[in-house]
């Protein structure tokens, strides 16, 4: 998983890149910056999300307090 989000790192830049080239060469290079934008956001940020969190509990990830609380005042 770590060489496959490498890579979409690498070929979202290129697009970037290559879209960055494309635009002060008087061509259409907002069509590529846009592509490549497209694929972080849909593609690589849900992957690494997905590959971060794949082996820890969904209560680890929640932002609720009261549950911590709760559990710490059970113990006393």
């Amino acid at each position: 998983m770590k060489k496959i989000l490498i890579s979409l790192i690498v070929i979202s830049i290129g697009f970037i890149a290559f879209g960055y080239i494309q635009k002060y060469n008087n061509s259409n290079g907002d069509k590529w910056i846009g592509i490549g934008i497209l694929l972080i956001t849909f593609v690589l940020i849900p992957l690494f999300l997905y590959s971060r969190f794949k082996n820890k509990e969904v209560r680890d990830r929640m932002l609720n307090f009261d549950l911590k609380k709760k559990e710490d005042t059970d113990n006393q």
